[in-house]
């Protein structure tokens, strides 16, 4: 599938430009003089301020930067994130970002996102809604730890804040082609500038990718032509967005920007592959011509099992009005938002090529966000004090549909599973089921199953608050306060479309079994309807103290507290074959300290910042997947401790370096917890011990009107596991990533750009997952190998 690029050949040209750029350019930065750190602005507190008086701990990147590492996503930002750790499962729209830690597993959407993301000032429901191209983007801040008071709402554990390119009243037109391996195209087109002279002004943002799958698919067939499955690879790529905004500046004190816009995904993705094969897979062999699974496990091949389609289908659109009005005594800022997202998927729920379980490519599993969220903020100066305040009111309507329906090998394959045998499926010499009474084939059929539908409306309403004051002319202390009230209402409506038939007909036989009469079979179910409502009032708030110790030295220490607010699980639930009661589950909440310390030197050349933090989280959602079905649990107590650094350094004219590291022991408190008894005491999954992050650029004149640009960006992690239930098998070893890209360009006209991402082929699992109904199976969905392609832009 590959082309001739070789990552080889980017990073022997990159490396040494890297290494060498200092003492090259040594000549040139006397004249020139270097770029001040101190100038980087950030709006980390909702209002644009220099990151060197920010007082706490956060990493941002800007525009330059995130192009030359070929930023698209929130996914994508991580290498250049110490502490962050982004990873998808069964779905790409089942995506949960961590800091520090702590995060959300994000395949039930009744479980908020602990990490919250920011688009322009909108907050986005959950962190898969929030995988898309992000267009052009003029920064990302990623805030690390409990944001209580500012932003949105449940950010518990930290906040990834986007910020977009407004447009310009300079007109200027820019394009974007690109190529690679694994069939990787695409490009964009932008354009901006005035509509009406200095009043008006537009942009406009289009774009399209295309890449094949990055898995070869085995469906079972013993041709192309036959199964239900066609397609032979998987996690491709497939998506067409679109942008577009107006800037009124009506009066010099009143702005108004208006934000439109529209993405569509149509993708496969994701199958697993096999990281160790259990027992099952000889009885797996007599359903599946090609042997149901990998008979000698060998995942970084990329070879896959899977006889049903794992399409996405993606629509995302939404709408935003920014007003900004200077009041003369205050800032006036209100954004108000309307967003459509949803979600269509299917699932080769076995993740073998023997027929055994599917979610079908019909609608029938699939999510719905639709929001409205509407956000009004004060703020002013007046004297010493510095003063904000606001309202935020949202709200939201999920849809969810759930569906799991048998394969044709179902109930044969289940039968000898639970009978150990390889031979006679299902009964006795008459085709009768010794566990059913029913007749061979007509205990599971092929096309039938469970098929549910949740709505919930969530209504949230919250006032907040922030005041710093300049005791002195060092010392500044900071207090806020938001109390938020919110209420969640839920409806269920359950349905076995074949009415539970196997398991009633089991239990009237006389057969207690569990496997015959599982969430999904259980005629419990039947026409079983269901409604709640929660209400849940808070405050959160923080306090902080700043201390000026030099012109170029800021120290702070601070209190926060967080919460995240409770849910439903989305979800069935069962109890000794009796559904739950109550589907509710309660708040989160995180106490964080955090001290640390700004510092510009080097004659504004580099800026640090340090901060050590302790976190506790009391009642820690959780969401772990035990093999059949998901369990939804609270966990009394969730600590990280560590520390952690960040620096941005231009020691010479075009070079610049940044990057940062950071030391997390975030754990379980050692209380035993029911149902997961290798979770006390023990490391989180997806919580490195350590990880960091060390991103350069070098740039320079190489004559003719010609520039040369070189990028290398590098990422550590420590070992981590992958799995919520803290499985062993599932670790995944320390390792690096690193991403490159060598570029030519000329008057900044056009630019010839050559990529590589994961340029040493670094093999990692993102996520490890225990195989339905395969005893000792284990699966993983595997990080992107290496690609690499050209790219090339024009402006004008």
């Amino acid at each position: 599938m590959k082309t001739p690029f070789r990552a080889a050949h980017l990073a022997s040209v990159a490396l040494p430009l890297l290494v060498f750029a200092a003492p090259v350019l040594a000549e040139d930065a006397a004249s020139e003089g270097p770029t001040q750190v101190s100038d980087i602005v950030v709006t980390a507190q909702r209002r644009e301020a220099a990151l060197a008086a920010t007082p706490l701990s956060l990493t941002v990147v800007a525009q330059p930067l995130l192009n030359d590492v070929g930023v698209r996503d929130i996914k994508d930002l991580q290498i250049l994130t110490p502490g962050l750790v982004v990873a998808s499962t069964s779905n790409q729209t089942f995506t949960t970002a961590r800091i520090r830690g702590v995060g959300t597993v994000g395949d039930n959407p009744g479980l908020e996102s602990s990490v919250g993301v920011m688009i322009d000032g909108v907050y986005r429901p959950r962190n898969g809604v929030a995988l898309g191209d992000l267009g052009e983007v003029e920064r990302i801040e990623v805030l690390k730890g409990p944001q209580p008071t500012l932003f949105g709402k449940n950010a518990s554990a930290g906040v990834i804040n986007v910020v977009t390119a407004a447009p310009s009243f300079t007109p200027r037109m820019a394009g974007e082609a690109t190529f690679g391996d694994y069939g990787t195209q695409g490009g964009s087109v932008s354009l901006t500038g005035p509509l009406v002279d200095e009043v008006l002004a537009g942009r406009l943002y289009v774009a399209a990718r295309r890449r094949d799958g990055l898995y070869d698919v085995r469906t079972g067939a013993q041709n192309t032509e036959g199964g239900p499955r066609s397609e032979t690879d998987d996690q491709n790529e497939h998506y067409d967005t679109l942008r577009g905004q107006l800037l009124w500046r009506a009066t010099p004190d009143l702005t108004a920007r208006l934000t439109a816009d529209w993405t569509e995904r149509d993708e496969r993705c994701c199958v697993g592959v096999q990281l160790v094969t259990g027992g099952t897979a000889p009885l797996l062999a007599t359903f599946a011509p090609d042997g149901g699974v990998a008979a000698t496990p060998k995942p970084w091949d990329r070879v896959a099992w899977s006889n049903r389609d794992t399409n996405t289908r993606i629509r995302d659109r939404g709408l935003a009005l920014h007003l900004s009005a200077d009041l003369g005594w205050a800032q006036l800022e209100t954004t108000t938002a309307v967003r459509d997202w949803r979600g269509v998927i299917s699932q080769d729920w076995d993740f073998t090529s023997a027929d055994l379980a599917y979610r079908p490519d019909d609608g029938s599993w699939s999510n719905r966000f639709r929001t409205l969220t509407q956000e009004v903020r004060l703020s002013g100066q007046r004297g010493r004090l510095d003063w904000s305040a606001g309202l935020f009111l949202s709200d939201e309507k999920l849809t969810r549909r759930d569906s799991l329906f048998y394969g044709a090998d179902y109930e044969a394959y289940v039968s000898r599973l639970l009978s150990r045998s390889t031979a006679n499926p299902l009964g006795d010499p008459a085709h009768v089921s010794t566990l059913t009474g029913l007749a061979v084939g007509q205990s599971f059929v092929e096309g039938e199953g469970q098929k549910d539908r949740y709505w919930q409306t969530t209504q949230s309403a919250a006032l907040f608050g922030q005041v710093s004051y300049a005791v002195t002319d060092r010392l500044t202390l900071t207090g806020g306060l938001r109390r938020t009230h919110e209420t969640k209402d839920m409806s269920a409506a359950y349905e076995n479309t074949d009415g539970g038939r196997a398991c009633a007909a089991a239990l009237a036989n006389g057969v207690t079994n569990a496997t015959l009469c599982l969430p999904w079979s259980n005629p419990a179910f039947n026409g079983l309807t269901s409604s709640e409502a929660v209400k849940d009032e808070a405050w959160t708030g923080l306090a902080r103290a700043e201390y000026r110790a030099t012109a170029g030295t800021r120290l702070y220490a601070g209190w926060s507290r967080g919460r995240k607010n409770g849910g439903f699980n989305l979800d069935r639930g069962q109890t000794n074959l009796v559904p739950d009661a109550s589907r509710a589950f309660g708040a989160e909440t995180a106490d964080a300290w955090e001290a640390g310390v700004k510092s510009v030197l080097l004659d504004r050349r580099l800026l640090v910042g340090a901060a050590a933090f302790r976190q506790t989280y009391d009642d820690f959602q959780l969401n772990t997947f035990l093999g059949t079905t998901f369990l939804v649990r609270s966990i009394p107590q969730v600590r990280a401790k560590g520390v952690e650094a960040d620096f941005v350094l231009t020691p010479v004219e075009g070079l610049s370096l940044q990057g940062g590291l950071t030391y997390a022991q975030t754990e379980y408190g050692h209380d035993p917890i029911a149902g997961l008894p290798l979770l006390a005491g023990r490391r989180l999954a997806f919580a490195p011990l350590w990880s960091g992050s060390l991103a350069g650029t070098y740039e320079r004149s190489v004559g003719a009107g010609l520039t040369g640009r070189v990028t290398l960006a590098a990422k550590y992690s420590s070992e981590y596991n992958t799995g919520s239930d803290l499985d062993p098998a599932k670790s995944q070893p320390g390792f690096w990533l690193v991403d490159g890209r060598v570029a030519l360009a000329k008057d900044e006209a056009w630019s010839v750009e050559l990529w590589g991402k994961n340029l040493f082929d670094q093999d990692y699992r993102q996520v490890a997952f225990g195989a339905p109904f395969q005893s000792g199976t284990l699966g993983a969905f595997l990080g992107a190998p290496r690609t690499v392609g050209v790219t090339l832009r024009v402006v004008r």
